[in-house]
């Protein structure tokens, strides 16, 4: 299953997860271009997912004169599919939004394809009415989310809000690609 694919990651601290998961679908022939948001570069460092994909990372909207139509036309054309992982609060608001202030967010609006989401944040947060407001309005638009889970999180409690396992979010993108082919 050789194709391309955009792993984003946002910065929570389930970004380690995405460590694991771009490692996975690595492992798996398939082609993995990695961007991150800044907040992401201080809880995983761009050298681990260059390690994993293989790859340059890539966390700036002006990165040089490699794509002189710019990073986030470029590499949505190169890319069947995108998978933010995790997704915090303040990515799913600004995807539901619409808003793009930095590589990943307007990254996808210039995607024409298949979009997964994985959210993660603390359980006080994934309740919020304002965060399940943009939730359905993603699955309105046609993201394909992979639920959190509960179990225990980063704040010291259990609750809803844990990104789901990296097995799980690979299944969704290679089942998405499979029918895509």
């Amino acid at each position: 299953m050789a194709c391309e694919i955009i792993v984003g990651v946002s910065g929570g601290i389930a970004a380690y997860k995405a460590a694991s998961l771009v490692s996975d679908l690595v492992q798996s022939d398939i082609g993995v271009t990695v961007v991150m948001t800044r907040a992401a570069t201080r809880f995983v460092g761009q050298a681990t997912f260059r390690a994993l994909s293989g790859r340059q990372v890539y966390s700036r909207m002006f990165d040089g004169n490699q794509f002189p139509l710019g990073p986030h036309i470029e590499l949505a054309r190169q890319a069947k599919l995108i998978c933010v992982a995790p997704a915090t609060a303040h990515f799913v608001g600004q995807a539901a939004g619409g808003l793009a202030d930095d590589l990943l967010s307007t990254l996808l609006l210039s995607f024409t394809g298949p979009v997964v989401v994985a959210p993660a944040m603390n359980a006080q947060m994934w309740e919020k009415p304002a965060v399940q407001r943009n939730v359905q309005q993603l699955r309105s638009d046609g993201v394909h989310l992979v639920d959190p889970q509960e179990g225990w999180l980063s704040c010291r409690q259990k609750g809803m809000g844990r990104m789901a396992e990296p097995e799980e979010i690979k299944r969704v993108i290679t089942g998405l690609l499979d029918a895509t082919e």
